[in-house]
């Protein structure tokens, strides 16, 4: 069984989420927010508004796009995967979002999910990766991908599979703020 970038990021949020949605099989209704819908439409648009000029400005020799790897634990869709001179690899991935000097935790968990697919997929090192910020203007972000980066990916994909093949009910957050908003706070045993 392999999980997605989401359900790691989901675990993040709170292990339960993995238990209610894919044991319990209790849907989150993620398709009616608006960013989500219009971030998944950006896929779309950036086949049409390419800027190689970016691409140049890194030094990348060759973009693989829309990407699909998988592997024993993990699977993804990648936007791009740039290839460069030195033979060293990394994801790219567009965000429908403003850059505000700050960096989610959820879009850095998606890039180490990738880095850590790149480098079993095509057995090339990932040490950088890169974000695209469409509302500011396609601002480009580079991100640092470490070893403990890859290793807590792969950690957390082993817990993931572990609640869904196991029906395992995992403990509920620490942090209790994340109850307030969470889809399923209305049915959760805290």
């Amino acid at each position: 069984m392999s999980v997605t970038p989401s359900q790691i990021i989901e675990y993040q949020f709170c292990p339960r989420f993995i238990y209610f949605e894919y044991v319990s099989g209790i849907p989150q209704f993620e398709e009616r927010h608006y960013k989500v819908q219009k971030g998944r439409n950006i896929h779309d648009l950036k086949m049409i508004r390419n800027k190689e000029y970016l691409r140049k400005r890194l030094g990348v020799k060759e973009k693989l796009i829309d990407q699909y790897l998988t592997n024993n634990t993990l699977r993804g869709k990648i936007d791009e995967v740039l290839v460069f001179a030195d033979n060293f690899m990394a994801p790219l991935d567009y965000k429908f979002a403003k850059f505000n000097d700050k960096i989610y935790s959820t879009y850095l968990t998606q890039l180490y999910c990738y880095a850590v697919l790149i480098e079993e997929n095509f057995g090339s090192r990932v040490n950088k990766a890169y974000l695209i910020y469409v509302r500011s203007k396609n601002k480009i972000v580079e991100i640092d991908v470490e070893t403990k980066h890859k290793l807590e990916v792969k950690k957390i994909a082993g817990e993931v599979v572990g609640i869904i093949e196991d029906n395992f009910y995992p403990r509920a957050t620490k942090y209790k703020k994340r109850c307030v908003t969470c889809t399923y706070r209305n049915i959760c045993t805290k």
